[in-house]
This record gives C-alpha cells, sequence and structure tokens, in this order.
C-alpha cells in the first residue's frame, strides 16, 4: 500500500513562490511516474506537472510553464513541485499523484493515470 503526504502549502501573496513536497512510503518510489494536479472550489481536479520515473521527462499545463518546476529526489522517496511567481488564479488544493501499475518511462496526464493520491495540501494566493 503506497501513501503519499503533501506539504509545503500556504497563504502567500501573488507574486511569491511555494516548494510543495510529495514524500512517498509503502512503495518503489523510483518505479512510479508522478504527477501533480490541482483542484479549485467549483472546479475539477486538473493537471498542473508530470514526471517520469526516472525524472527524464516533464509534461506542464500551459498555464503553468515557465512558472512552475517539477522534480524528484528517487533516493529520498520525495517528490516536488516549486512554485514561482504565483497568481491568485493558482490557488487550489494541490494532490500528487503516483501510477504504479506498469509504466514507460514517460508522463502521464490523465487522472485514471494515477492510481494513488495524497490528501493535498491548500495553496492561497491573495492579489
Amino acid at each position: 500500500q503506497v501513501q503519499l503526504v503533501e506539504s509545503g502549502g500556504g497563504l502567500v501573496q501573488a507574486g511569491a513562490s511555494l516548494r510543495l513536497s510529495c514524500a512517498a512510503s509503502g512503495g518503489t518510489f523510483n518505479t512510479y511516474p508522478m504527477g501533480w494536479f490541482r483542484q479549485a472550489p467549483g472546479r475539477e481536479r486538473e493537471v498542473v506537472s508530470a514526471i517520469s520515473r526516472t525524472g527524464t521527462s516533464t509534461y506542464y499545463a500551459d498555464s503553468v510553464k515557465g512558472r512552475f518546476t517539477i522534480s524528484r529526489d528517487n533516493a529520498k522517496n520525495t517528490g516536488y513541485l516549486q512554485l514561482n511567481s504565483l497568481k491568485p488564479e493558482d490557488t487550489a488544493v494541490y494532490y500528487c499523484g503516483v501510477r504504479t501499475y506498469y509504466s514507460d518511462d514517460y508522463t502521464y496526464t490523465r487522472l485514471s493515470d494515477y492510481d494513488y493520491w495524497g490528501q493535498g495540501t491548500q495553496v492561497t494566493v491573495s492579489s
């Protein structure tokens, strides 16, 4: 059973930065592609960024390209999402997910691609 715990969210002003972490336990993190999704009130959960199991491939949604950076440290079983130049429209609960069944070294961007999720961390950006 894989467990994921996100941390690093908070309340910041527009233009600020945050670093989200996703700590994994109970599995073989270095074999799992990972993704970050977010869900704002009244909206569906959407992909923000994804990274392949080795970290060689990354994906970013157009809305965050150039501002967010995804990374992972497989030795620490932890994934990260660096959020820079935050905007009020980035306000959401951010979730990390991993895909534990067989995967190519590829990025996966659909909700249904992932089978384990963390509890989420709130990011609130004030104007």
